[in-house]
């Protein structure tokens, strides 16, 4: 990408040359932590970066950092081959760096002087291998461009900026709402979410079904129960009634043998 400058054209590179992470575990991490802050501000006027060259000095194409995932507040989420930031009139409000051995002297030193000069306003240093920082998780606030560290309560770091707590649990981050205190997750973990919901939901219907089923069972149990235990009285009341019958039957049969003897 070039631009022309008092008559000189000025070519930004798209690209430093150098590899998005460390290992597959610093790459699944930057991915997984850019789709979280993606479906977090979803439809939002949010710009939402990773691996992208960020020039923040006009004509001057060296003077570039390669944040692993940028948020930049009140700017068009929209494709970029690089973010300039004297076009964009903004700059990356918060920083992560999922940082390792190999790259510490330079994201711990160097990027945030370079972050604070531009403007940044807050910073995560994240080593999802435990190799070198201690606590795994580190953030900084910078005020009048000095990176001022920012303590952890309940193990937990809060950005003020993107309105979230921020955790370390092996090697991912957690981020949960300030807010509503529920977790903000990656798309797949929210279909995998809303999933395991609909499976739920479907269930305790087919539970609820099943027990409605049930008690109409056991009702229709109790009416043949009680259908039966009318007839057993209907039974009982008919031989007493036929005995009954047979009884007065035998009295009348007594009475008139004795009015026979009477008479003879």
């Amino acid at each position: 990408m070039a631009s022309v400058s008092s008559g000189i054209e000025i070519v930004y590179p798209e690209s430093d040359g150098k590899p998005m992470g460390e290992t597959d575990w610093h790459i699944n991490e930057i991915i997984r932590l850019r789709d979280i802050l993606m479906h977090r501000y979803q439809g939002q006027t949010v710009y939402v970066g990773s691996d992208m060259l960020v020039y923040y000095e006009e004509g001057v194409p060296r003077r570039f950092v390669v944040p692993d995932v940028f948020v930049v507040m009140d700017c068009v989420q929209k494709d970029r081959r690089t973010f300039k930031t004297w076009e964009e009139q903004r700059v990356p409000d918060v920083v992560f760096e999922i940082t390792s051995l190999s790259t510490a002297r330079k994201d711990q030193t160097l990027k945030p002087k370079t972050y604070g000069a531009m403007g940044v306003k807050e910073l995560f240093l994240f080593d999802p291998l435990q190799e070198y920082l201690t606590p795994s998780l580190q953030g900084f606030r910078f005020e009048q461009g000095k990176p001022i560290a920012m303590r952890a309560k309940n193990h937990q770091l809060q950005s003020d900026v993107l309105g979230m707590h921020i955790a370390a649990r092996n090697e991912h981050l957690i981020f949960t709402d300030l807010d509503s205190g529920e977790l903000v997750l990656t798309g797949e973990e929210i279909q995998t979410r809303e999933a395991e919901r609909e499976r739920r939901a479907k269930e305790q219907e087919r539970s609820a079904k099943e027990q409605e089923r049930a008690a109409k069972e056991q009702e229709r149990q109790a009416k043949e129960k009680e259908q039966v235990a009318r007839e057993q009285e209907r039974l009982a009341k008919e031989q007493e009634r036929q005995a009954r019958l047979v009884a007065e039957a035998q009295v009348r049969q007594l009475q008139a043998e004795l009015d026979e003897l009477r008479k003879s």
